[in-house]
């Protein structure tokens, strides 16, 4: 369903603003480089600090820009079940998105109840099919196996992939025991997407491939075709950069380091993510050297 290298993008900001033009360039520039899908509005993408009418808007321009070359599964999480709808409907209602990525709601810390009900009533009360996006280190609750096992079974038409940044392993093989090999699976962590495809997912929603996307999607290719020598030495060549795009609160380093690569885009972020650190950038440019992009 979903396979391969699909950058959760970054968003544009100069001056406080989203910039759209720079934005329709970075889809092209994705899409031209191998990407195989694109998220626009993740947490990459800065979507705690758009407003609702930026969120959509950038949703309807990278459906625009994409033209049906890659899927776009847009970035439609919340912690309010009703705000979570109100972006999946517009979805909906815009077509060209292939699936809304749902986060699980963030602060509140639902039960493992809760979670089933919140995805349930989104699942029951809009049309468009959900990647569950499971990253516990962000939101503090856990989509546990079980309760992702239960969501697939009474939604089997509807919630149809996850996005796993729990950084557990085992959970790949949680999921296709208790679903088979026709449940999607997306690795949420670059430096575990090799692993990954071992175990069974199919590959991966990434902050590198913001920043080296041709790379990323030769890695992902060579993972995928089972050619693991040359998967190996990719990932090792990328593996530096996966590192220091965390040398910060992220996105700031991966837009410096965008920043770096193009002159239309800005390294600007929207507080409460401040500029990178002189250390961060440090880290970002030996490892843009390293992965010979600088």
């Amino acid at each position: 369903m979903f396979s391969g290298s699909i950058p959760a993008l970054v968003t544009p900001f100069r001056n406080g603003r989203v910039d759209e033009e720079a934005f329709r360039r970075f889809v092209d520039w994705q899409i031209d480089n191998g990407s195989t899908g694109l998220v626009p509005c993740g947490t990459t993408g800065e979507s705690a600090t758009l407003d609702r009418k930026e969120h959509h808007r950038l949703i309807e321009v990278c459906v625009e820009q994409a033209a049906g070359r890659v899927p776009v599964i847009a970035g439609c999480g919340s912690n309010d079940t009703q705000v979570a709808l109100d972006h999946l409907r517009f979805c909906d209602g815009l077509g060209g998105v292939a699936a809304g990525l749902c986060v699980a709601p963030y602060y509140n810390r639902p039960s493992q109840a809760g979670l089933v009900a919140h995805f349930s009533y989104l699942a029951e009360n809009s049309a468009l099919p959900i990647m569950l996006y499971n990253v516990p280190g962000r939101t503090v609750t856990d989509i546990l196996p079980e309760t992702v096992a239960e969501l697939a079974r009474r939604h089997p038409d509807k919630i149809v992939s996850i996005k796993d940044a729990s950084g557990d392993l085992q959970r790949v093989v949680q999921h296709r025991m208790a679903l088979g090999e026709g449940f999607n699976q997306l690795s949420g962590d670059d430096p575990l997407a090799l692993a990954g495809y071992v175990l069974g997912q199919s590959g991966c929603i990434s902050v590198t491939a913001n920043v080296a996307p041709k790379l990323c999607a030769e890695f992902h290719r060579a993972a995928a075709e089972g050619d693991w020598e040359r998967a190996r030495a990719l990932n090792e060549r990328l593996y530096p950069l996966h590192k220091a795009l965390f040398a910060d609160a992220s996105p700031a380093p991966t837009k410096y380091a965008l920043s770096r690569l193009h002159d239309w885009l800005s390294a600007d972020t929207r507080l409460p993510i401040a500029p990178c650190s002189p250390d961060a950038r440090r880290a970002v440019d030996a490892a843009l050297e390293r992965a010979g992009l600088a």
